[in-house]
C-alpha cells in the first residue's frame, strides 16, 4: 500500500436494517464481479470468498486511514521481523473486531448461507510452528488495537507447516496447501520488489560507498500485503510477506535445446526460498536453504523500510527516531549486518555513525535458551553465500572485542566473540543480535533472569542494562471473545459490557468465585464446549468420550523438554492403578494430546507413536473405558486450538523447569478458566503469582534444582528404584506391552531415559503423579474446582497482548501508544 495515496475515512456506520441490506448487496456484488458466480450455482467456498472480500473492503477503509494518518504525522513506526506468523483463520476474527459478526450472519442467513459453516472451510494460514509464530500474529492484532503504527515482515510460504496425518499411530507429514484456493485477504505489490543477492565477490576500498558486492545469484522478493484490523475497527496494521521470484523465469535457450529441467532450474532454485516453512536442515543443502530464507526476508524487509524512511524524510541519520526494528527471535539476526551494509555501502555513511544508527534502531527478543535454537552458521557457508555480510560481521566483532579488551582486560574474549572458534568456526547469531541491539528482552521474568545467568551471562556483564523483560501476552479477542462466546456472555453480565474494551475489568469476576449460580452457569458453558470438542474427537479419532469427565489437555509442539513423555508415562501408571483397584472411585479422565514433531526429530515422533499406542490399549480395555480415555488429535493448528482450549478443565504446562521461555498456551487456558498443572517454569510462575498458590497445581524441580541435577546427576537406576510405579511402567513400554506387533519399538526410547535423564522425566515422575492425584481430589469437590476456575479467569487480564505491546512501546521502542490504556489490574 503506497503511503502517499489518498485514503478514505473509515467506513460509515448504518442503522442495523440498512447495514444488513448493504452487506447483502456487497456480498452479492463480490460473488458476481470478483468470482463470476450466480448465487444459484455458488458453492460454499464461493460464498466464503465473497464474504471475505466484502469484509476486506471494510478493513481497507480503516487500513488506508491508519496508514495515511501515520504518514501525515510522521509517527514512529514499528517493523516486526519474524520468520513465523501463525495466523490461522481470519474471517471470524476480522468480523468480530469490526463489530460485524451479527449483521454479517444475518445477511448471509437471508442469502441462504450459514456463516458458521462457511467460516470452518477457511484454510488455516499455518505460517508458523507454535508459540513463536502465534505470538507474532497476536502482536500484530494487538498493535492495531492499541494504536501502535506497525508493519510485520515475514515470508509468504507456498506451503506452511506440514499437515499431520496419523497412520498406524505414526506421524506422517503431507504438504500444507493454504493457498490452493488463493488468499483473498492479500494484495500483491509488484512495485515493492527488491533484489536479493547471494554469493559472488566483494571489491573496492574500505571507504563508505566504495565497497562493491557483486552477487553471483540474484532473486526478487515480491511483497504481498495483508491488513490486520484492530478492536472496534479503529486502527489497522500491515503484514507484509515476501515471495521469492527468479530474475528470469525461463531459459529459452535451454528449453529450445530440449533441456526442459534446466530451462526452469533458476526459477525452481529461487522459488524454493519461499516454498516451505522450516525445510529439513539436517543436510548441507537444507542448511543452506534455511540461511537463504533468513537472509531473503531480512534483506527485503530492511531494504523496504530504509526506502520508506528515506523517501519520507530524505535522510537516514535519524532512522532510530522514526523506526523501531524488532527481531522476533534469532532468525532475523542478519538484520544487524544487512542494515550496516545498506547504510555504509549504499548510503555512504561512515562505520561509526552506521553502527550508532543500527544499534539504536534494532532490538531483539530471545525466545529460548535451548542450544539448538540459538542458531550458529559455519563461517565457510557464510563467506560463500553472504561474503559482504561476513566481512561486516568480522568488523563488528573486531571492534567489539577491542573495546572489551580496553575496558575489561581480564574478560574471556572467546565466550564474547561473535565467532565460535571451538566448533569449526561458526557465527553465533544470537551474539550478533545481542551486540547489535540496544535492548534485548526475554519473554517471562524467569527466562529474562536466566538469560543473564546462563547463555548471555558474559555479554550481560559487558552490557548490564541491555537485558529487560516483557512477559508474553495473548489477544483476548481471539482466545476468549471469539473462541468462548458462552464464557464471554457470562463475563459481560458479571463484569459489565465494558470488559470487551477493557480486559482489566475481568477482575470483577473474582467476586463470584464462591457463587454457586455462577458455577452452574460455568459448568453448562464448559459442557457445551466439551460436547463440541467430543464431536471432533469422535470424527478424527473414532473415540467416544464423556463430556462430564475431566478433560486433561496437553497441546503444543512435541519436544522432549515439553515432556509429553512424562504425561503419557504417568497415564500408563494411572491405567495400571485403575486396573489394579477397579473398585476405587476414580475421577473419570480424558487425556487429550495434540501437536506436531519436527520431521527430522525421531524421538519426538516416537513419543507421538507411543501416545497413540497407549490410546489403542486403554480405549479398548473394558476395565477402564468409563474412567480413562486417551486421544491424540491429528494436525494441531490454530483453529483446533480454538475448540480445545475452551473445553479444557486441566492445562498441562509441565516443561522441564528453566527450559520453557514463557509459553502462551498456559495463558490461553487460564484465561478460559482451566486449572494449570505445571512446573515453576516460564510464565507459569507469573500465572501462579496472579491467581494464587491455591488456584494452580505446581510440582517438580525448580530451575535451580534442575541445573544442580545436571551438574551432579543422580544415577537413573537409583531414581527409578526410589520411585514407586516407575520401574513397572518403563518395563512395560520397553517390553512391548503397548506395541505387541513390534516388541522392541520403544526399547531405544526407554534406554535413552535410563542412560541420561536430561529432561528430568524420571526425576519429576513421582512429584507429577502425586500432583495428578491431588487434581483428582480437587475435581471431586465441584465447589473448590469452579472457585479455582473463576479465579483463574478473573486474574489473567495481565497476560493480554495489549499489555505486552504497551511495555514494548514504553521500554524498548519509545513509541507512543495511540489508544487509551486499560484499567490496571
Amino acid at each position: 500500500m503506497t503511503e502517499t495515496a489518498t485514503s478514505p475515512q473509515p467506513a460509515v456506520h448504518f442503522e442495523p436494517d440498512d447495514q444488513v441490506e448493504r452487506l447483502k448487496a456487497e456480498i452479492l456484488r463480490k460473488l458476481a464481479y470478483s468470482l463470476g458466480k450466480d448465487p444459484a450455482v455458488a458453492q460454499p467456498h464461493d460464498w466464503l470468498t465473497a464474504g471475505i472480500l466484502a469484509a476486506r473492503d471494510h478493513v481497507v477503509d480503516v487500513w488506508q486511514h491508519s496508514t495515511r494518518e501515520s504518514y501525515d504525522t510522521g509517527r514512529k513506526r514499528v517493523y516486526y521481523l519474524s520468520l513465523e506468523f501463525l495466523i490461522g483463520r481470519s474471517f471470524a476474527d476480522t468480523l468480530n473486531n469490526l463489530g460485524l459478526t451479527g449483521p454479517f450472519a444475518q445477511a448471509m442467513r437471508e442469502l441462504g448461507v450459514d456463516l458458521n459453516e462457511i467460516e470452518t472451510i477457511e484454510p488455516d494460514a499455518a505460517l508458523g510452528n507454535g508459540g513463536l509464530g502465534r505470538l507474532a500474529a497476536c502482536y500484530m492484532e494487538a498493535m492495531a488495537s492499541t494504536g501502535v503504527p506497525a508493519l510485520g515482515y515475514g515470508i509468504r510460504y507456498d506451503h506452511g507447516l506440514f499437515k499431520q496425518r496419523i497412520d498406524g499411530g505414526k506421524q506422517i507429514e503431507v504438504p500444507e496447501d493454504w493457498l490452493s484456493f488463493r488468499n483473498p485477504w492479500e494484495f500483491e505489490r509488484r512495485e515493492s520488489a527488491y533484489k536479493i543477492g547471494f554469493g559472488g565477490s566483494v571489491t573496492g576500498t574500505d571507504k563508505p560507498g566504495e565497497i562493491f558486492w557483486a552477487p553471483e545469484e540474484t532473486v526478487f522478493a515480491v511483497a504481498y500485503d495483508t491488513p490486520i484490523v484492530g478492536w472496534r475497527g479503529r486502527e489497522a496494521t500491515t503484514l507484509r510477506l515476501w515471495r521469492a521470484r527468479a530474475m528470469h523465469p525461463l531459459s529459452l535457450d535451454a528449453f529450445n535445446q530440449g533441456d526442459l529441467i534446466g530451462a526452469v532450474a533458476e526459477r525452481n532454485r529461487a522459488e524454493a526460498i519461499s516454498k516451505v516453512l522450516y525445510p529439513n536442515d539436517s543436510t548441507p543443502t537444507g542448511q543452506e536453504l534455511r540461511l537463504r530464507q533468513e537472509f531473503f526476508f531480512t534483506s527485503a524487509s530492511l531494504q523496504d523500510l530504509v526506502r520508506r524512511h528515506y523517501r519520507q524524510f530524505g535522510r537516514l541519520d535519524d532512522l532510530a527516531d522514526k523506526v523501531a526494528i524488532q527481531l522476533n527471535d534469532t532468525h532475523p539476526s542478519l538484520a544487524v549486518a544487512e542494515l550496516m551494509r545498506l547504510l555504509i555501502d549504499q548510503h555512504k555513511m561512515d562505520w561509526e555513525q552506521a553502527w550508532e544508527v543500527t544499534n539504536a534502531t534494532i532490538s531483539y527478543t530471545n525466545h529460548t535458551l535451548l542450544p539448538e535454537a540459538l542458531e550458529t552458521w559455519p563461517v565457510a557457508l557464510m563467506e560463500r553465500l553472504l561474503p559482504r555480510h561476513m566481512q561486516i560481521i568480522f568488523g563488528i566483532n573486531a571492534r567489539f572485542l577491542d573495546g572489551v579488551r580496553r575496558e575489561q582486560p581480564d574478560a574471556d574474549l572467546a565466550t564474547l566473540s561473535l565467532i565460535d572458534e571451538s566448533h569449526g568456526r561458526r557465527v553465533r547469531m544470537a551474539h550478533l543480535a545481542f551486540v547489535g541491539s540496544h535492548k534485548v528482552n526475554g519473554v517471562s521474568a524467569l527466562h529474562s533472569n536466566l538469560m543473564k545467568e546462563t547463555v548471555f551471562a558474559p555479554l550481560h556483564r559487558i552490557f548490564p542494562d541491555r537485558i529487560t523483560n516483557v512477559t508474553n501476552g495473548i489477544t483476548q479477542r481471539r482466545w476468549l471473545f471469539n473462541a468462548n462466546p458462552g464464557l464471554t456472555k457470562l463475563l459481560k453480565e458479571t463484569c459489565g459490557e465494558a470488559v470487551l474494551d477493557d480486559i482489566g475489568l475481568i477482575r470483577r469476576f473474582g467476586a463470584h468465585a464462591g457463587d454457586k449460580a455462577v458455577h452452574e452457569r460455568l459448568i453448562a458453558i464448559r459442557r457445551e464446549n466439551k460436547l463440541k470438542l467430543a464431536k471432533i474427537i469422535r470424527q478424527d479419532c473414532g473415540v467416544t468420550v464423556d463430556p462430564d469427565a475431566l478433560f486433561d489437555v496437553q497441546i503444543k509442539r512435541i519436544h522432549e523438554y515439553k515432556r509429553q513423555l512424562l504425561n503419557i508415562l504417568e497415564t500408563i501408571a494411572l491405567y495400571d492403578a485403575i486396573r489394579s483397584e477397579p473398585y476405587r472411585d476414580w475421577a473419570p479422565r480424558v487425556k487429550i494430546f495434540a501437536g506436531k514433531a519436527a520431521s527430522n526429530y525421531a524421538t519426538a515422533k516416537s513419543i507421538i507413536n507411543l501416545i497413540n499406542d497407549v490410546a489403542a490399549v486403554v480405549n479398548n480395555d473394558i476395565t477402564t473405558r468409563d474412567r480413562l480415555k486417551v486421544v491424540f488429535l491429528p494436525n494441531y493448528n490454530v483453529s483446533l486450538a480454538e475448540v480445545i482450549i475452551p473445553a479444557a478443565d486441566l492445562s498441562e504446562q509441565i516443561s522441564t523447569a528453566g527450559m520453557e521461555a514463557s509459553g502462551t498456551g498456559n495463558m490461553k487456558f487460564a484465561l478460559n478458566g482451566a486449572v494449570t498443572i505445571g512446573t515453576l517454569d516460564g510464565a507459569n510462575i507469573e500465572i501462579g503469582e496472579r491467581v494464587g498458590a491455591d488456584n494452580i497445581v505446581i510440582f517438580g524441580m525448580t530451575a535451580e534444582q534442575v541445573d544442580a541435577a545436571k551438574r551432579n546427576p543422580r544415577p537413573t537406576a537409583e531414581v527409578i528404584a526410589a520411585t514407586p510405579h516407575l520401574e513397572g511402567v518403563l518395563d512395560a513400554v520397553a517390553g512391548g506391552a503397548y506395541s505387541p506387533r513390534e516388541r522392541g519399538r520403544y526399547q531405544g526410547l526407554v534406554d535413552g531415559l535410563r542412560a541420561n535423564d536430561w529432561f528430568m522425566v524420571l526425576n519429576d515422575f513421582e512429584s507429577y503423579r502425586q500432583a495428578q492425584r491431588h487434581v483428582d481430589g480437587l475435581w471431586a469437590d465441584p465447589a473448590t474446582w469452579w472457585r479455582m476456575s473463576v479465579t483463574n479467569t478473573a486474574h489473567c487480564a495481565w497476560f493480554s497482548a495489549d499489555r505486552a505491546i504497551r511495555e514494548y512501546a514504553e521500554r524498548i521502542w519509545n513509541v507512543p501508544v495511540g489508544l487509551p490504556a486499560q484499567t490496571a489490574e
